[in-house]
């Protein structure tokens, strides 16, 4: 997929917009022959001073184990991003367009007792009710290991069938 060919595509994903405040998550982390490997949940809570979204992420897996990650989300331009968190290698890198935003980043992942430097290659696309869909193929080495496929829901009162869109641009 081409991140252009969302240009025209809506509603129009904002992303500083889309995650601040608090964000609900839920997805599967699947392996290379798609089986399911894990279920989570994830509680984020974002703040945006104009310029840096700070977007702290609580992932709760089905096993027990929590994970914490905050990320720090640069605005370049209506189309550009770039993020930092402690477990990214360097950064990470967003391209948005019409209803999607693509980041390409390297994750250092405790797996078996040793971290392993996994690459991603994330989509997100909004749905016209709010519901955020996102999936995210997994690599090393240039081979897929995985893929993670999980949906966002914004914690907002008021929520109709057709959803609150106060996260999405103005401009609509």
């Amino acid at each position: 997929m081409k991140i252009e060919d969302f240009r025209n595509k809506t509603p129009k994903f904002v992303f500083e917009d889309y995650f601040s405040g608090e964000t609900r998550a839920w997805g599967i982390v699947s392996d290379r022959f798609g089986n399911i490997r894990r279920q989570f949940s994830v509680d984020m809570n974002g703040h945006w001073d104009g310029n840096i979204l700070t977007l702290n992420e609580k992932f709760s897996y089905d096993d027990g184990e929590i994970d914490l990650r905050e990320w720090k989300v640069h605005k370049f331009n209506a189309n550009t991003y770039e993020g930092t968190a402690s477990d990214v290698v360097g950064k990470a890198v967003g391209t948005s367009f019409g209803n999607a935003l693509n980041w390409r980043y390297t994750l250092a992942l405790e797996i078996g007792g040793r971290v392993w430097n996994i690459s991603f290659d994330d989509w997100m696309i909004l749905q016209n009710d709010g519901v955020l869909f996102n999936r995210a193929e997994m690599r090393k080495f240039g081979i897929k290991i995985g893929e993670i496929s999980l949906f966002f829901r914004k914690h907002e009162t008021g929520i109709d069938g057709r959803g609150d869109q106060s996260y999405v641009a103005a401009a609509e």
